[in-house]
């Protein structure tokens, strides 16, 4: 098995060459995750295998702590109005990440107003439960829509498109072939970064059952097997191995993840759940560190039928653009951990979701009738946008959903006659553009919906046909607490589409419509919106 290929830790030496080191790094400027000049190598010498030292790096190896914020995110361009008449159809691939909300939460929590590439709407709306109905066919998950008018702009009506997955009782799933990945090197030395990672795992640990198994692959400057595959019956070897680890070193995340899909692939579970559980700040500085290397890496072992979870942990140097690409990639979904109670929500309370895929490659087509809608805008998805053609095309990956996870989606709406919100293009003289006479009247709209079930290669496909005359003048409790958390997402990111929105109504709409809350986080997201009304205003 693999303990042929355990390998030796790679240790920068100790004094006097640390000292010598830490006073040249404090000249320089240089902090944080284990960051080298290129002649480093020469510093280092082996350690014992990694059977034994993996991770157990006294504090003297562990770089110092990031003193300055190098957080990574991608630049997000707003959806468009797009005409009804030349582009009927909108895809999408759907998408179950929350980690957007807890990030901008870490960071409004902390008195400060996050970058606008770190507020992606479609994680904001998802990270809450909604009452969606259960699916009752022979599709895994329900699909429901709901159409009012849109709160910021009254001429313009709001579309939710709600997907709700099967719930199951985790102790009556499939048995678990777990790998949890986890990053040691310098950079995760903060106690919410490795203590925090421990701590959580440990958590979960607890909620399997003794058909499951765990493995440990840690990684720093070389990566290793902390831990074989391992039945939970024997939890206190997995958590004893848990608390051995300490952090310390570079980042060569590329050689982790290619030794933690070769672990779950030798322990394999025909008709089981096979996950990598990668938990890192994405800070990879070592080996394959180009984002593209990564991507492409992820994607080949994709195709194993082994899926990946990311969480994210930490500040300062958060590689999210990074995280959520492997995650998308990888089958898999991303969530960031900034508390216990988070660990708990995504690990415990949350776990079928987190861990049993109920369908893969989900895609969403919504069919615009152009004798009701004039222009629509998909608000949020930006990166999982998809051609029209990719639609019908199984070759092109897609969103996974998990047990009970829902997922929604908005479309604000420009009624015929309204007035065109799109953006005007030149007249073709070859082509013309009119509306079909002959074409169904009755139908608004339709929602396509494309997935396969997670051991499949083809794809099913359903629709739900919304009439003409579909709309609410008094929309329930979720669609307006939901549409209060798009309206936050909207002006934290400066939104040009915001219109008549402001905080006040955003706190307002959110208080009113908060229902039973047993968890609290509605309240929770009230007293976030109050926060980031006052540093929005800071002179009120």
């Amino acid at each position: 098995m693999l303990s042929d290929r355990r390998i030796a830790v790679e240790r920068i030496g100790r004094w006097p060459i640390f000292s010598v080191l830490s006073c040249l790094a404090l000249l320089l400027g240089l902090s944080g995750c284990g960051r080298q000049g290129p002649n480093s190598a020469a510093l280092r010498q082996d350690s014992a295998s990694m059977q034994h030292t993996a991770g157990l790096n006294t504090p003297e190896d562990s770089a110092p702590e990031v003193a300055f914020n190098t957080e990574a995110y991608d630049h997000i361009i707003e959806n468009d109005f797009v005409d009804a008449l030349t582009q009927p159809q909108s895809t999408f691939s759907i998408d179950v990440d929350t980690a957007s909300y807890t990030n901008v939460r870490r960071m409004i929590q902390a008195r400060s107003l996050p970058p606008a590439g770190a507020v992606r709407l479609e994680e904001m709306i998802n990270y809450f439960r909604y009452q969606y109905p259960q699916p009752e066919g022979e599709h895994p998950f329900s699909v429901n829509a709901e159409l009012a008018a849109c709160p910021w702009n009254p001429k313009h009506e709001l579309l939710r498109v709600g997907l709700q997955g099967r719930s199951i009782e985790f102790h009556q799933r499939q048995p678990c072939n777990l790998v949890f990945l986890l990053d040691v090197s310098g950079s995760m030395l903060a106690p919410n970064k490795l203590p925090l990672v421990q701590s959580a795992m440990k958590l979960l640990v607890q909620e399997l059952g003794a058909q499951d198994r765990v493995a440990i692959v840690v990684y720093a400057g070389a990566s290793g097997l902390v831990l074989d595959s391992t039945p939970v019956e024997h939890s206190q070897e997995i958590l004893a191995a848990l608390e051995r680890l300490s952090a310390g070193g570079t980042t060569n995340g590329g050689e982790g993840i290619r030794l933690a899909y070769q672990v779950a692939r030798e322990n394999f579970i025909q008709g089981g759940i096979n996950r990598v559980l990668l938990c890192t700040d994405g800070d990879f500085n070592v080996g394959t560190t180009n984002q593209s290397e990564l991507i492409e890496l992820i994607q080949e072992k994709a195709a194993s039928n082994v899926f990946l979870s990311v969480l994210g942990f930490g500040s300062g140097n958060l590689k999210d653009s990074t995280m959520e690409k492997l995650a998308d990639l990888g089958n898999g979904n991303y969530s960031y951990i900034d508390s216990m109670l988070e660990a708990r929500k995504v690990l415990v309370e949350e776990i079928g979701a987190t861990l049993v895929t109920i369908a893969k490659d989900v895609k969403i087509q919504l069919d615009f009738n152009p004798q009701h809608v004039q222009s629509y805008r998909l608000l949020g998805y930006e990166n999982r946008l998809m051609d029209n053609q990719d639609f019908r095309d199984d070759a092109k990956d897609a969103g996974e959903i998990g047990a009970g996870h829902a997922v929604t989606a908005f479309y604000e709406l420009v009624p015929v006659g309204a007035g065109s919100e799109s953006m005007e293009t030149r007249t073709s003289e070859f082509v013309t553009q009119r509306i079909d006479e002959q074409a169904d009247a009755s139908t608004k709209l339709t929602v396509n919906l494309r997935y396969k079930n997670p051991e499949e290669s083809t794809s099913q496909e359903f629709q739900l046909r919304l009439p003409a005359g579909m709309f609410t003048s008094h929309p329930d409790a979720d669609f307006q607490f939901a549409t209060a958390v798009m309206g936050y997402g909207m002006l934290l990111r400066g939104s040009q589409y915001a219109g008549q929105l402001n905080w006040d109504w955003v706190v307002e709409t959110a208080t009113s419509s908060l229902g039973k809350d047993q968890r609290g986080l509605r309240g929770e997201f009230v007293q976030l919106a109050k926060t980031a009304r006052r540093l929005s205003q800071p002179g009120l």
